[in-house]
């Protein structure tokens, strides 16, 4: 049985005071706390088995080799991608990103087409054009509407035969949005174009099947997912992976060295110079372990509670105006009091020890396109409680009162 109090006993963080009061963190879309359970990972790879990996024959190189091996296996399972070399250790969602996008140079050429979304965060926009300016492709975008949704009908009229790229999130970092991924891939896939999905939003709350999905490649980050920043994930159909030169040369990404030529590494060290985040990736595998403990089905059951509890109550103060209204989303409520600046709103919350997001959230366009300077973004996780969101409604109703 799922007990929130339970949960929250794992995650040590939980129980300080900011500002002499209780923490709420609601700044989950940003970073995921880190339960004890993965902290303790971390402290034994220091504490007992730190060394490089891959490269020794000594015992705790082995040790932390296994280690490092068997999180991509996790991560493997996770995602249910078919072989364990389609997982590449990256460190998070935009290397990820700059990883496709910087083998991909090799492959378009000018007058080529490549599509993103109106929802993307800047990870998703700002390599693709610079792919675009490498390559002389030309970059078309999926339009949005009020409700913060896609709009299918002029996607289907972007694809063509020109279109060798499609890039959306799973997942609007700004809005919550949930978008259409399995349209958006089997749509793309009838003109024979690529697809990768930027999963850094959905990851937390949604469990994706990359072979149900038939999708080419699909980013995360590990500290979204309740692991340590700087490290993340890429999954690439084997075949593409083949087919991408390198990102990056140097040691382990190898299979042999002369002055005259170098050969490289089979998958995944293709695509993994360099000593690894070993620790980072070693507390990634622990933590989405810990997340399949709980089960993403009650994950998802939770957080929707919280989310439709919050949206009812926060409607109730006059002035408030919710961004992002799809019948389709995740636990993120990007919100405005009306002629007032969100910076000012989240400076107040935080000084009554409520963390959250405010700004345009790495995602400028949104913002242009709904005409405001950006939003205060409250996101939950499976470890916040509705006496929590209680508190930041009163704090938001202070705020409007101290402001107004």
């Amino acid at each position: 049985m799922f007990n929130v109090e339970d949960i929250r006993k794992d995650f040590p963080i939980l129980s300080r005071q900011v500002n002499g009061k209780p923490l709420v963190y609601f700044d989950n879309a940003a970073t995921s706390q880190t339960p004890q359970q993965v902290i303790d990972v971390i402290v034994d790879y220091y504490s007992n088995y730190n060394a490089n990996i891959h490269r020794g024959v000594h015992t705790l190189s082995q040790e932390a080799t296994d280690k490092y091996e068997q999180a991509r296996h996790a991560i493997q399972k996770h995602f249910n991608a078919k072989f364990a070399h389609e997982i590449i250790f990256t460190s998070g969602t935009t290397h990820s990103i700059n990883l496709v996008a910087n083998g991909f140079s090799s492959i378009l050429k000018k007058g080529d087409e490549i599509i993103v979304s109106a929802l993307e965060h800047h990870s998703n926009i700002v390599p693709w054009q610079m792919l675009c300016e490498r390559t002389g492709a030309v970059l078309k975008v999926i339009p949005m509407n009020q409700d913060g949704e896609l709009i299918m009908s002029e996607y289907d009229t972007l694809l063509s035969n020109k279109t060798k790229l499609v890039f959306v999130n799973h997942v609007s970092n700004a809005l919550g949005t949930i978008n259409p991924i399995e349209y958006i891939i089997e749509k793309a896939h009838q003109v024979a174009a690529a697809v990768l999905i930027d999963g850094a939003q959905s990851c937390p709350h949604i469990k994706p099947d990359v072979q149900a999905l038939d999708v080419d490649f699909y980013v995360a980050s590990g500290h979204k997912m309740c692991g340590p920043t700087g490290v993340g994930m890429l999954y690439g159909k084997e075949s593409w992976l083949k087919k991408l030169p390198p990102y990056q040369g140097g040691g382990e990404m190898i299979a042999e060295v002369t002055f005259e030529k170098t050969t490289y590494a089979e998958l995944p060290h293709k695509f993994e110079a360099g000593t690894p985040n070993i620790c980072g990736g070693i507390a990634f595998g622990a933590a989405i372990n810990y997340m399949n403990a709980i089960g993403f089905d009650t994950i998802a059951s939770y957080e929707h509670e919280l989310l439709e509890y919050a949206t009812n109550k926060l409607l109730e103060i006059d002035g408030l105006k919710i961004y992002g209204t799809s019948q389709h989303k995740t636990s993120v409520i990007s919100f405005n009091l009306e002629n007032i600046h969100p910076y000012d709103v989240g400076s107040i919350l935080d000084k009554m020890g409520i963390a959250v997001r405010t700004g345009h959230h790495c995602a400028q366009p949104i913002m242009d396109y709904f005409k405001i300077p950006g939003t205060v973004r409250a996101s939950f996780s499976f470890y916040n409680t509705k006496a929590e969101i209680d508190s930041l409604v009163a704090a938001v109703k202070k705020a409007k009162m101290m402001l107004a």
